[in-house]
């Protein structure tokens, strides 16, 4: 490559870039908020409630679910009996977790979501690590639910140590989702560079 072309493939590798971070906003903010605002259409008694819309489309309330009733089967299979309703775990004998909007990780999905569609890469692997990606936020949030559930009923002494869990498992989760989008990038690129290097070579003729 000469002088000219080098500046070229900088320009452009600077104009993906800067795209790059204007879509991950604008989606993270999109996603983060758009998720807060319904939210508060389908919570009662806050500023947009919506009863219509929290009836058939409350997907908050959906994942609430989705999330408390195997962290109780968990908790329930180390021995412990635990009632649960539409927000709050009772372990007997043991702690009571109320499950808020905060405890949901949908600002850790907002993230990802808006991280991996804004990356230039092939669409089949985008779905396939956004797919991953929020499985294991959820897998990892139901095991956070349980642990506290459990550990809190061994080590009742122990709960005002636990304070925090919500913090710890931000910056737990947030690791893992950096480690899997670093080794995803890194596949990834590698593999759209390795197509173009095959598109460039053209077979000799005869």
């Amino acid at each position: 490559m000469n002088e000219i072309q080098i500046k070229q493939a900088k320009k452009q590798a600077n104009i993906k870039a800067i795209k790059f971070v204007i879509a991950l906003f604008v989606l993270y903010i999109l996603f983060s908020q758009g998720n807060l605002f319904m939210n508060s259409v389908m919570t009662p008694g806050a500023r947009f409630y919506n009863a219509g819309l929290a009836e058939h489309f409350n997907y908050i309330q959906g994942l609430k679910t989705a999330l408390i009733v195997p962290a109780v089967w968990i908790i329930k299979a180390f021995g412990f009996y635990a009632i649960y309703n539409e927000s709050d775990v009772m372990v007997v004998t043991g702690p009571y977790l109320r499950i808020n909007y905060s405890c949901l990780g949908l600002g850790v999905m907002s993230f990802l979501a808006a991280f991996v569609l804004a990356f230039p890469a092939p669409w089949k692997s985008t779905f396939k690590m956004l797919a991953i990606g929020i499985l294991t936020i959820y897998v990892l949030n139901v095991c956070r639910i349980a642990g506290l559930g459990v550990l809190l009923g061994f080590f009742e002494s122990q709960r005002q140590n636990f304070t925090y869990h919500h913090e710890v498992f931000n910056v737990l989760v947030y690791i893992c989702i950096f480690v899997m989008l670093y080794i995803w990038i890194k596949k990834t690129t590698k593999g759209i560079g390795k197509a173009k290097t095959e598109d460039t070579i053209q077979p000799k003729q005869d």
